[in-house]
């Protein structure tokens, strides 16, 4: 089996492409984030203040003048939340239903029409914003339907293209884009915010899916056998690899599927993982805001160093675990583990000591930085290791995993909040306590029951050696 060059293969192709995809989606999720604090109206938004007085105030940025043509909303805060959380409400409900339908029409469509239909709600937004909350939160909750589909989708793709040996090297790149969105979004969207109006957030990125997917469309197959311009070693380098680890038969075994130990120790991990993940996204702004008395809102680049740090850990991770398994001969699962537990307890650490630096808000922003960075390293463990024990139903298994992992998405940040009432030093600690002692369990148990082997109920003879 001669392996065939990455340059300009169509392979790597794919990678690019979904990468830029995964950028779009990110960007057109977290843009609301920003976009909020300019849609409501000054005084609303600020509840009685009791920040706790433990910390000095920092001296504030000068202000410059800004664009304010922006149509303002009187939205309460227990209403922006609804309005935030609208989307996992979607995102959640598609999750298998959007592995299963990748299975049977393919990857390709599921992916396309997710995003471009994320694309056109988001260019709604501003519409939707002026009809009245209701609008608003229906187009939140169909972003998220759209976008529900996008993972499954992506992984069934990846099961077809993807040699063993390059897995977490090709997903790595694919997924990165998520990270890079994130990282690229929360800026430029705050300086749309400020130089223009609110508005172009929605409108610009929503426009920007659009004209990708018009890119996905014409250049993107399924799978390496209908691709148009593919080469001929190339084509048969992936399919020769891949050779023993697909299934055939149509119907999808779903209770082996659900019996299966590896299954739920990705699903246990990926929860874990997610837990502290959305606990992070949604509220360490609120924590150097209340408690460092550091305004993370007005320094952009502060709230999207730990994504840019972890973007870079996501490709250089998925570089080397290709590298140890090709090269070094380590064991598939060996890898999949030691990443998963470098990914989820490295972070735990750095949480926990995040909440005991007192008023040092360098520190604060370097631990937390460290902690996002080093969850990079799970894309490579548990994130792909779908399609190490059953490659055929990749799709499936990460709807069913990522249900389970949206679930923090809503719950994590209630909790939160209900935690943190008195916005005490003490308080906090808790909750960053919770988010490691979680991460620290999933990271335990996957590396008890995660397996590197494709599963016997996952090929095509299953069914005539049970017998």
């Amino acid at each position: 089996l001669v392996s065939v060059p990455a340059c300009c293969s169509a392979r790597y192709h794919l990678a690019l492409l979904a990468c830029f995809g995964f950028f779009l989606l990110y960007a057109l999720r977290v843009n609301l984030s920003v976009a909020l604090v300019d849609m409501v109206e000054p005084n609303t938004s600020l509840a009685k203040n009791m920040t706790s007085n433990v910390c000095p105030e920092h001296s504030s940025t000068i202000n410059v003048p800004r664009n304010t043509t922006g149509e303002k909303y009187s939205w309460d805060a227990d209403t922006q939340g609804w309005i935030l959380g609208a989307f996992f409400y979607g995102y959640i409900i598609t999750q298998i239903p959007g592995g299963y339908l990748a299975s049977k029409i393919g990857g390709k469509l599921l992916l396309g029409f997710g995003i471009f239909g994320t694309s056109v709600f988001t260019l709604l937004t501003p519409l939707a914003a002026n009809l009245g909350v209701g609008y608003l939160i229906a187009v939140r909750a169909l972003e998220g339907l759209g976008e529900g589909v996008t993972f499954p989708a992506m992984h069934s793709m990846w099961s077809a293209w993807a040699p063993p040996l390059e897995r977490s090297k090709l997903l790595s790149i694919s997924y990165a884009g998520a990270q890079l969105g994130t990282v690229v979004s929360l800026p430029l969207s705050g300086l749309i915010c400020y130089y223009m109006n609110w508005v172009y957030v929605f409108y610009i990125f929503g426009a920007l899916g659009i004209l990708w997917w018009f890119f996905w469309m014409c250049l993107v197959s399924d799978t390496p056998e209908t691709h148009r311009s593919i080469s001929h070693a190339e084509r048969e380098y992936i399919l020769s690899s891949l050779k023993d680890q697909l299934s055939t038969q149509k119907s999808v075994p779903w209770r082996p599927m659900l019996e299966s130990l590896p299954l739920w120790a990705i699903v246990v991990a990926h929860f874990s993982y997610n837990w502290t993940f959305y606990t992070l996204l949604t509220l360490l702004p609120t924590y150097m805001k209340e408690i460092l008395r550091f305004d993370a809102q007005e320094n952009g680049f502060l709230s999207a160093l730990p994504y840019f740090g972890c973007w870079l850990c996501i490709i250089l991770s998925g570089q080397i675990a290709d590298y140890l398994r090709e090269k070094q001969n380590f064991s598939t699962v060996c890898v999949r583990k030691c990443f998963t537990l470098i990914g989820m307890i490295g972070p735990a650490v750095f949480l926990v000591a995040a909440g005991f630096i007192g008023c040092n808000y360098a520190l604060a922003v370097a631990f937390v930085t460290i902690s996002t960075t080093l969850g990079g390293f799970c894309t490579s463990g548990y994130s792909i290791n779908h399609l190490d024990i059953a490659p055929s139903y990749a799709g499936i298994l990460l709807g069913i995993t990522n249900s389970f992992a949206t679930i923090p998405g809503m719950v994590g940040p209630v909790i939160a909040k209900n935690l943190t009432h008195n916005n005490t030093v003490g308080e906090w600690q808790m909750v960053f306590y919770i988010a490691a002692s979680i991460n620290l369990f999933g990271a335990i148990f996957f590396a008890l029951f995660a397996s590197g082997e494709v599963q016997d109920w996952a090929v095509s003879g299953y069914h005539l050696h049970r017998n």
